[in-house]
């Protein structure tokens, strides 16, 4: 089979569970050398204290045919995030993608249906630190090596389209701040990386199957079906694959500065791109949110995946 990223070095930040370890395997499904980066190791956990680990993604990437290397990093500490690019450039002499997925939940203590006002403050503003300050962090020392390399792409990941997010209030003061900046950041980025032939978006997958959100529901990804008796409209739900399916068709595009600065969603690039989910679907779950779910009408995803 094809694989149009091989020779491509790809950094995957957040990579040990859901959207990341999703990205990662899919990049190494189409050839890439993948450097997986979290908190959560096989020797040390992070505060979200979930089992899945940066070396179970590593694993992953190798199994689909790419090459996985995990490196247990804090993207909060500046130092420990210039020796990991400083090794990627000693270990490959380039970075071709830069994918920035830690998405910035609080830890198990985040809060939600609070106001600012109602808030823990030191809750709220770790949620900013771990959702803004690391992707800021890592493109800091990540983006020089990138650009040495025309064609680089740097993706943002997010939870919402800039356009929704604009529109809609997303349950906390602090993390509907942090899923806005990060948009901004794809658009500022775009900006500054476009003299450099390198291009920078932001990506939102729809309701990601991820392992903690099939952990709430009781269900795996071999019935996940099942989670829709609790939540009908969880029926627009995507696995992680998708939206890394999403990431590996933009870094393959040769035309893929077209996107420069805009905000995406997997469903969107779906639709251009062709891909499926694992199930043969194209859920859109961003149009079926505004259509179906925040109108209020009966779950139904004909015409939506």
């Amino acid at each position: 089979m094809a694989k149009p990223l091989a020779g491509k070095v790809a950094l995957v930040t957040g990579g040990s569970r859901g959207a990341g370890r999703g990205i990662a395997v899919q990049l190494g499904a189409a050839g890439a050398t993948v450097y997986v980066t979290g908190r959560t190791s096989g020797t040390q956990r992070s505060e979200m204290d979930r089992p899945e680990t940066i070396e179970q993604t590593a694993v992953l990437v190798d199994e689909a045919g790419g090459r996985g290397i995990a490196i247990r990093v804090d993207h909060l500490v500046p130092e420990e995030v210039r020796t990991l690019v400083e090794r990627i450039e000693n270990e490959q002499g380039a970075l071709h993608i830069l994918v920035n997925d830690i998405w910035g939940i609080g830890g198990p203590k985040m809060e939600w249906n609070k106001s600012v006002w109602e808030s823990t403050l030191d809750i709220g503003l770790h949620t900013l630190r771990l959702g803004v300050d690391t992707h800021a962090i890592t493109s800091h020392f990540a983006i020089p090596l990138l650009i040495k390399t025309p064609g680089g792409l740097v993706v943002e990941m997010t939870d919402g389209t800039d356009e929704y997010n604009a529109k809609n209030y997303r349950v906390s003061f602090f993390y509907d701040l942090a899923k806005a900046a990060v948009n901004r950041m794809a658009f500022a980025l775009a900006h500054e990386l476009k003299p450099h032939q390198a291009t920078a978006v932001s990506l939102t997958p729809g309701w990601l199957r991820s392992e903690a959100m099939l952990d709430a529901y009781k269900v795996t990804e071999a019935n996940w079906r099942d989670a829709t008796k609790q939540s009908p409209h969880f029926a627009i739900s995507e696995s992680p694959a998708f939206v890394g399916r999403a990431v590996a068709a933009l870094a393959a595009d040769p035309d893929v500065a077209r996107w420069n600065g805009q905000s995406l969603s997997s469903g969107q690039l779906a639709k251009v791109y062709g891909f499926t989910d694992l199930d043969g679907s194209q859920p859109d779950c961003w149009r079926y949110v505004v259509e179906v779910q925040d109108l209020g009408k009966p779950a139904d995803v004909t015409g939506y995946r």
